[in-house]
């Protein structure tokens, strides 16, 4: 696998640019899912190898992180925060002034629907609304592959399922036992050009893998979808899902302490889309982390070159062109 980066790559990644010293000593969360691992990587390289940081990675989750910085004041940057995971908690942080959102780091933000595969779509446009779905129940294969159980998608999924009377159009739902079956089951119908409809969500393998698109359930109302939260609400309504917003955090010790890496941080957006196809390009290759973040930012450079300074975009462009 690394005889997909130069060595020069390889010597980067793993020797911090302390010769540049504008940066002193920088930790940043490594969340325990795929995603942050790209986003945690693609940020240490930037700032080792553009603002001359030394920086340590701290494995967390989004609640250990939130609590330590409540506690310790670090670490200094919280990486991929999904906002309706961290709650009240991290709220407070803001209204304590001990943290501050800099941007959002995915765009959209996290994406999550019920979806068909895109050949479906092109040979039946009718499918890609809800109301076409439940009217040809026969060309989704007359099922809906739903969520595992204790799954928060899988208590939306089951009120949208009532509100919708979905079976009494003749669509079966398949509570799927794991994520895995889930995805597999994505995966076996997409292969073998089959019909599938069901929930997912992005950024992740799958919707980096399979060309699928999301059939529309409708106006978002935020009441609604507040509504469709709670385990068999009494009045379940139909409403589409929305983006999920995910932020880069920092302390605000840190913005102060490092401005122009705090700058660079508030930029760093990756389209949900893309961190999809660097996700099931991982799992292709069977890459690490270090690895998807040379392969982002070798492929991506349009996404990318506008988060730094000028001197950071010259001293990684001579790195990554080598």
């Amino acid at each position: 696998m690394r005889k997909l980066m130069s060595a020069a790559m390889l010597c980067a990644l793993s020797v911090p640019a302390l010769a540049q010293a504008d940066c002193g000593e920088v930790s940043i969360t490594e969340m325990n899912w795929a995603s942050n691992t790209v986003v945690t990587n693609v940020a240490k390289f930037i700032m080792e190898q553009g603002y001359g940081c030394e920086v340590t990675v701290v494995p967390s989750d989004t609640v250990p992180a939130v609590t330590s910085v409540a506690e310790n004041g670090e670490p200094d940057i919280v990486t991929e925060l999904w906002l309706n995971s961290a709650g009240e908690a991290y709220l407070q942080l803001e209204e304590q002034g001990k943290v501050e959102r800099l941007g959002k780091v995915l765009d959209p933000g996290g994406v999550e629907g019920w979806w068909i595969p895109t050949y479906l779509a092109e040979e039946h446009p009718e499918l890609t609304t809800i109301e076409g779905v439940m009217a040809n129940p026969e060309l989704v294969g007359g099922r809906f592959n739903n969520c595992p159980s204790g799954w928060g998608c899988r208590v939306v999924s089951d009120n949208l399922i009532r509100a919708l009377d979905l079976e009494s159009s003749g669509i079966k739902v398949f509570n799927h036992g794991s994520g895995e079956t889930l995805a597999s089951s994505m995966a076996s119908a997409v292969q073998n050009k089959e019909p599938w409809f069901g929930y997912y969500w992005g950024p992740t393998i799958p919707l980096g893998k399979y060309d699928m698109t999301r059939v529309d359930l409708g106006e978002y109302k935020p009441e609604v979808h507040q509504r469709n939260q709670t385990q068999e609400v009494e009045n379940p309504g139909v409403s589409e899902f929305p983006a999920a917003t995910v932020l880069t955090a920092v302390t605000t010790d840190f913005k102060e302490r490092e401005p122009e890496v705090a700058e660079m941080l508030s930029k760093l957006t990756f389209k949900t889309a893309t961190m999809s196809s660097v996700l099931a390009w991982m799992d292709a290759n069977n890459a690490s982390g270090e690895e998807a973040a040379v392969y982002f930012l070798s492929n991506n450079s349009d996404e990318w070159s506008d988060w730094l300074n000028d001197s950071a975009k010259q001293k990684l462009s001579r790195i990554l062109e080598q």
